[in-house]
């Protein structure tokens, strides 16, 4: 889906039939100015959508924008000015403003655990834990929060998980059938010592160590060589990160970027006595 067929079809969701409540007061186009502001601290992002979405209803508004994708915006800040017809930027307010305020909200989020990191050498990495069609957007606000992508999508790369490995009747079958059709690097999900130990042996790209406390994490991190990539995921939250970072392990992937980021507090200011 392109993101002009994501709009239009937010666009019908949102007027089926057209505004009502604007369209029964019988307004005529408003020549006017609207702010775009910050109601809080947010990193910004989503301002294409943003901006598609009020020009697929009038065109000819022109959109300022004070800040780029990706800046910090601090409360009561104006991030774009909007110029043309209020009434046509009334009717796209509301659907403009979810895209932006979601994907600033996952930017922002992700900053947080971004700032975590700190000092250390380990990257934070989103998931395919998004909202369907939304994926390419939402992975694109991680990146404007400091994160980074793990794969788009099952086309990307080569990630074999527990299902794979119990439906090949073991690790070492399913590393050996996808190198069969697949040059691709391997990553390879292990939940056990054990599971690390036979992992290394088969000497993939990177070893995704999945739900393991801290003090496990360590013992699976002296059992990988430097040369294999590693990955921790599971119950990766703000008041944890840190201390599996100083573990020593190269990334971290965190679903709640995406799927639990709140929902960054924006608002459009409207001046109808322009």
């Amino acid at each position: 889906m392109t993101l002009s067929d994501l709009i239009k079809a937010a666009i019908k969701e949102d007027m089926p039939r057209g505004d009502l409540t604007t369209e029964s007061l019988g307004l005529k186009p408003r020549q006017g100015r609207a702010l775009l502001k910050a109601k809080e601290d947010i990193i910004l992002s989503g301002t294409l959508p943003f901006e598609e979405t009020v020009l697929s209803l009038d065109p000819g508004v022109k959109v300022k924008w004070h800040f780029e994708e990706g800046q910090a915006v601090l409360k009561s800040q104006n991030i774009c000015t909007l110029e043309g017809d209020l009434v046509q930027i009334l009717k796209s307010e509301r659907v403009a403003l979810n895209f932006l305020g979601h994907l600033s909200g996952i930017a922002t989020h992700t900053n947080r655990f971004v700032q975590k990191l700190k000092g250390t050498q380990t990257r934070i990495l989103d998931t395919r834990k998004t909202t369907p069609g939304l994926r390419e957007l939402e992975k694109r606000a991680v990146v404007h929060g400091g994160g980074q992508n793990h794969r788009l999508n099952l086309s990307t790369a080569v990630l074999i998980k527990d299902n794979h490995i119990a439906i090949m009747g073991g690790m070492s079958m399913a590393v050996q059938r996808v190198r069969l059709h697949s040059p691709e690097p391997i990553e390879i999900e292990a939940r056990t010592l054990e599971e690390v130990k036979e992992a290394v042996k088969l000497e993939v790209h990177r070893i995704l160590l999945d739900n393991m406390d801290n003090a496990t994490l360590k013992l699976a991190l002296d059992l990988i060589p430097d040369q294999i990539e590693t990955e921790a995921s599971g119950n990766m939250t703000l008041d944890r990160i840190r201390n599996v970072a100083e573990l020593g392990v190269d990334f971290i992937s965190v679903g709640a970027l995406t799927h639990s980021a709140p929902v960054a507090d924006v608002s459009l200011m409207f001046d109808w006595n322009s």
